[in-house]
């Protein structure tokens, strides 16, 4: 591990936290499906658990990017503020589910005792985190959250997601004066419920690089394709960069130059929000995309020069996914190192070797951009 530098940082990222949101628990079983068959001596944890979030939180407080940390509380979210993404109706079923106990709202998603107090919090510390920013009290803000969000939708939930605390923030942003926002989702899924709460906007740029896994069901009912562009205003304002299985760090930075910077650069936005979900790795076992500590590096330094060049520096990060208990925590620190764009990086790569072959997903992004140049009216002549 290389000596953190020995000067007071001049740049710093603030950290919205709330231990309270670890008392969300989905409980054991056969991965994510809370189901005993009766014949295995050892259920694991549903990959969801507070242990992945618990070394987030400590690589930031005792790892070697601590001194450009600073840490501020959370709070729960009001309910006008969750109708102002949620339907009610959504939000009466939530409310009457943590009531009774508690509820499997979907596959592998459960509201259990505590689950729903949690969701309160992750919300409202991500509005909170938003606001600090919009407000002008510092310039990169990272809500270290749980319950995810990115795949709440108004009116359901879905993958281990509750309320969209994304969503939210966006939503605030809009309604604090912000003219447009833009979303890069790097979660390894598809960030769907954002998309579909401004899927019909012009003033929100949804942008979501994810596995090429398709519809999951009901509570997941897009596919995540190029072709789903948006409606009304919002068509061509929502832009899917499916991905191969193996993509790797070169291949994502290969979409990001080639899809995503273009993009943010002709939208021009006012706020940018970089939503995070470590899953993307190659030791995830909810994904299969071969990230390292380098490429989620590369892709915080891409994104904050954006943020830089449109948005004054102003970023809100949002934590999702990443359920590899330890590589998690090191994904993201080398994330905010990217963020933080420091010369050198901090932390070593426990686990970094894996073989990388983009050819596949280089012939896929070039197949997405021709798709997006012939039907984005706004990218048109990028």
């Amino acid at each position: 591990m290389a000596a953190s530098t020995a000067t007071a940082p001049t740049d710093r990222i603030d950290v919205f936290w709330d231990s309270g949101m670890l008392n969300h628990n989905s409980g054991n079983g056969v991965f994510d499906t809370g189901m005993d068959p009766g014949f295995l001596d050892v259920l694991e944890k549903h990959p969801e658990n507070s242990d992945r979030v618990k070394n987030m939180v400590s690589i930031l407080k005792r790892g070697p990017i601590s001194p450009y940390i600073s840490w501020l509380p959370g709070r729960p979210a009001l309910l006008p503020e969750l109708l102002s993404f949620h339907s009610s109706e959504y939000i009466n079923e939530l409310v009457e589910a943590d009531r009774d106990g508690g509820k499997m709202l979907c596959a592998g998603t459960f509201l259990n005792p505590g689950s729903w107090d949690a969701s309160l919090l992750a919300a409202g510390t991500t509005i909170s985190a938003m606001k600090h920013v919009l407000d002008g009290h510092g310039k990169i803000a990272y809500a270290l959250v749980r319950p995810p969000g990115h795949h709440a939708q108004p009116t359901q939930a879905d993958g281990y997601c509750f309320l969209n605390n994304a969503g939210l923030a966006v939503q605030f942003a809009l309604n604090s004066g912000c003219a447009k926002v833009a979303v890069i989702d790097i979660d390894v899924h598809y960030g769907n419920g954002t998309a579909e709460g401004f899927y019909r906007s012009d003033k929100v740029l949804t942008t979501s690089l994810h596995m090429n896994h398709g519809s999951w069901g009901p509570s997941h009912p897009q596919n995540g394709s190029v072709d789903e562009l948006g409606e009304g205003e919002g068509f061509g304002y929502n832009l899917n960069i499916p991905l191969p299985n193996g993509t790797g760090d070169r291949g994502y930075r290969h979409a990001m130059t080639e899809l995503v910077v273009p993009a943010i650069q002709k939208f021009e936005p006012e706020m940018m929000v970089l939503v995070i979900g470590q899953d993307s790795s190659a030791f995830d076992p909810n994904g299969r995309q071969c990230l390292t500590m380098e490429g989620y590096q590369e892709i915080g330094r891409i994104v904050r020069s954006l943020a830089d060049r449109h948005c004054s520096g102003r970023l809100l990060i949002v934590q999702e996914g990443g359920y590899h208990v330890t590589y998690s925590a090191y994904c993201l620190h080398a994330t905010l190192e990217g963020v933080l764009n420091l010369p050198t990086s901090l932390l070593s790569d426990p686990i970094a070797y894996y073989p990388e072959d983009e050819a596949l997903a280089v012939e896929v992004i070039k197949s997405i951009k021709k798709f997006q140049k012939d039907n984005v009216p706004f990218l048109k002549g990028a």
